[in-house]
């Protein structure tokens, strides 16, 4: 009789676990299959490139994600100008490296906390607004932005371009806002990053 009763009592121990997985659950991201580019721009033209997805999760309650949480690998910072040779991309990311930007000997994770999702359509596919908190360099900042989130069974995507005023970060570099008399040597203070996290059952 105990062996039955013990038999039942783990027969639905496992279907509420199968319920439970269907109604909500935890993704972790696929760093691989996940993407984060930069743009920065100043008087003269812009720079591209690419930082690593580090790790992450997504939550989820079956419907619509509840929240996300990204780790960026900042030391993995690259340039990918198409114009630009080896030599001079190694001295731009060495001083995007350095304390004058991002500072990765002391700082070298960023993070994105994302804690509220809005349904809301927006321009370029966007149907949510996504709130969240943004850590670089050791700083945190609440940012707003309009995002596509794409939900498969045993797949979440959230796809999205944000413009971010770099110098809340405590990046002042070049900026306009902070030193005068930079003529051409401004960089402007809105960064773009473009991201698409990829997150897997």
């Amino acid at each position: 009789m105990k062996q039955i009763i013990l038999s039942l009592s783990m027969a639905v121990f496992a279907l509420t676990a199968i319920a439970g997985n269907e109604d909500g659950n935890k993704m972790n991201v696929d760093a691989k299959a996940s993407s984060m580019n930069w743009k920065g721009s100043k008087v003269t033209g812009s720079h591209v490139g690419t930082v690593a997805v580090q790790s992450g999760s997504v939550e989820s309650d079956g419907k619509t994600i509840t929240s996300a949480q990204v780790n960026i690998d900042m030391t993995s910072i690259q340039c990918t100008d198409a114009d630009m040779n080896d030599e001079y991309k190694g001295k731009l990311v060495g001083h995007l490296n350095s304390p004058d930007f991002f500072n990765t000997a002391e700082h070298g994770t960023a993070s994105f906390d994302l804690t509220k999702f809005e349904a809301k359509k927006g321009e370029n596919g966007a149907n949510y607004m996504v709130t969240g908190k943004l850590t670089i360099k050791g700083i945190t900042n609440t940012i707003s932005f309009p995002a596509k989130v794409t939900m498969n069974k045993g797949e979440i995507i959230v796809e999205a371009k944000v413009m971010v005023d770099r110098t809340k970060w405590d990046i002042k570099y070049g900026s306009g806002s902070f030193f005068d008399s930079l003529g051409d040597n401004m960089i402007y203070d809105d960064m773009e990053i473009d991201f698409r996290i990829v997150a897997k059952a």
